[in-house]
């Protein structure tokens, strides 16, 4: 779809085109099986360590990223996971958590292609950068709501801290700039449409996580 002859805003066309990956992903059983309560903490737990190794990849590389023409305008420290998720870590296995901590084929796989991206195509990177932390402050709030109620933890405290933006004090107007930084994008047409295929690869691999987790957390017959 070419986005300057629709005059559809790219943010738009993004989100359109990648709809079916997103929407897949969200229903994996691992996730209906999480949110709907029906697995233990130690899942979430897991799970929780899986996106530690994803956002690693993408915050590590954002220092480098800062001044670059293309993803250099979404590099926003507010965003930034990494540190909420070692606590959230901390508090569900103990301060040595990273003794045994562990990717899954899946997850080293995401990680390693978002820190290609940041490495060779800084617009791709981006794509992964919209795909992770837009859910985060949109349908992240619905499993850390879940995960309140489900496994006990304070509300916003320790265990849940990852979908806790304590530096966006209006997530609705922050998601409404974020979108006009990709209506702004610096890329021509075909990079764009690179850009939405990346983001449809993105959501493949946070699929193949949930896949991954769902053979090791089976729900017993």
């Amino acid at each position: 779809m070419d986005a300057t002859a629709t005059g559809t805003p790219f943010s738009t066309l993004i989100r359109v085109a990648s709809h079916e990956q997103h929407t897949e992903a969200e229903t994996s059983s691992f996730i209906s099986d999480l949110m709907g309560g029906r697995l233990g903490v130690d899942a979430y737990a897991r799970y929780t360590e899986q996106l530690w190794f994803v956002y690693q990849a993408l915050e590590e590389a954002a220092e480098a990223l800062r001044n670059d023409p293309v993803a250099g305008p979404f590099i926003q420290p507010e965003l930034f996971r990494t540190v909420e998720l070692e606590r959230d870590l901390a508090h569900m296995r103990g301060a040595d958590w990273r003794a045994t901590a562990s990717p899954l084929p899946a997850t080293a796989a995401y990680a390693a292609r978002v820190a290609e991206c940041a490495r060779t195509w800084p617009a791709g990177y981006v794509a992964h950068h919209y795909t992770r932390y837009l859910g985060d402050l949109s349908g992240g709030q619905i499993i850390r709501d879940r995960a309140e109620k489900t496994w006990g933890f304070a509300r916003k405290g320790d265990g849940v801290r990852f979908y806790v933006f304590e530096s966006i004090s209006n997530p609705a107007a922050f998601k409404r700039s974020y979108r006009e930084l990709l209506d702004a994008v610096n890329a021509d047409d075909l990079e764009k449409q690179r850009i939405i295929d990346e983001c449809k690869r993105a959501f493949d691999f946070n699929g193949a996580v949930f896949r991954e987790l769902g053979s090791e957390f089976p729900l017993s017959a």
